[in-house]
């Protein structure tokens, strides 16, 4: 009996590309033993670890799996599979001979999110984790930023185009920062300070050095917000009611834990003209710029028409704690500030924010 053979045109295009960065160095890699169709825990077919030593000694991780590693499967010709791999680069210690777990684990989890959600990752974006990318290190490093690989152009394989996109450890006031300007402009604004993006958990904020900072607040103000759209886990909208006796306000739900944010995202896009959408499980809810103020529901859309001076409105009282506010430019519309509770991964509440 002759057994079919096996083309893995996608995985020996990533291989020659990485053998122009390393050589004959063999990297340690990390396969899987059941497949993620079959009933497996980890989506990723392997993960590659290299030692680099340029700029400063780190792992340099890149998975197999988010393209499509053997024959052609999906009809978009243009991109193999979801069109890029995830390439992480992690400070190491000069007598580390393995890469730590933790790691290997966090691409893992991200191959679930992408074969979940079927959302993918672009340079630009940003996740926030809700707590440090180890679990349970001491870091400031509680989410991540995507960028380009310095050292890994995109590549054509028979399968389609294949970038190599790569995950940097940031802290919550550089996502923020981010949130408000550009995830690319922080990230250059501080290359500098961490060459080659090596995410390093031992590090402080970016934004601890005053060019950065100033950089940040420059490109805020004069360039204002990329962030046109905003998942946010605490959203509801209740409509209000008209009674013989009682007047009940229209009414926005949203989370302590992002509530500040949102009133900054609102100066870095209403102020310069442009929308910002916020994304619930359920609803969605349309800021935009006017002159009138005002707010429109169609079943799960919510519009919401703000001028400058409801913006200043909102951002200043759109803070981390618990609270209800009505708008005086929108008289018939009341904000409601509600606790989050933020969780770990067996679902135990780790923090209240408000």
């Amino acid at each position: 009996m002759m057994s079919e053979e096996v083309n893995a045109y996608g995985w020996d295009a990533i291989d020659q590309q990485l053998l122009k960065v390393y050589g004959e160095q063999e990297p340690k890699h990390y396969g899987t033993v059941i497949p993620y169709l079959l009933g497996g825990e980890d989506p990723l077919e392997g993960i590659s670890a290299y030692k680099s030593e340029t700029p400063v000694p780190h792992w340099h991780f890149v998975t197999y799996g988010f393209s499509e590693l053997y024959e052609k499967e999906s009809e978009d010709a243009k991109y193999s599979g979801y069109g890029f791999e995830l390439t992480f680069r992690l400070a190491r210690n000069e007598d580390e001979e393995e890469p730590p777990a933790w790691a290997l684990n966090l691409l893992q989890n991200m191959g679930r999110y992408v074969f979940d959600s079927g959302n993918v990752f672009r340079a630009g974006d940003y996740l926030d984790a809700n707590g440090p990318i180890c679990e349970g290190a001491d870091t400031l490093l509680t989410a991540l930023a995507y960028t380009l690989d310095p050292e890994l152009p995109a590549i054509d394989t028979p399968n389609g185009q294949v970038e190599f996109i790569q995950m940097v450890g940031i802290t919550g006031d550089e996502l923020e920062a981010m949130q408000t300007w550009n995830t690319i402009g922080v990230l250059n604004a501080g290359l500098k300070y961490i060459p080659s993006y090596v995410t390093d958990l031992s590090r402080v904020s970016l934004l601890q050095i005053s060019s950065i900072a100033e950089a940040v607040e420059k490109g805020m103000a004069e360039e204002g917000s990329n962030t046109g759209y905003l998942f946010v886990d605490q959203l509801a909208w209740e409509q209000g009611k008209t009674g013989l006796f009682s007047k009940q306000l229209n009414k926005l739900t949203l989370g302590a834990k992002q509530a500040a944010i949102i009133g900054k995202l609102l100066r870095g896009r209403i102020l310069k003209g442009k929308r910002l959408t916020l994304v619930g499980r359920e609803i969605r809810v349309v800021f935009e710029p006017g002159e009138k103020c005002g707010y429109s529901v169609e079943e799960a859309d919510v519009t919401i028409t703000l001028n400058e001076k409801a913006v200043m409105e909102l951002n200043q009282n759109l803070m981390p704690q618990e609270k209800e506010f009505e708008l005086s430019s929108i008289p018939e519309l009341s904000l409601l500030i509600q606790k989050t509770y933020i969780k770990d991964q067996q679902g135990n509440i780790v923090e209240t924010i408000g």
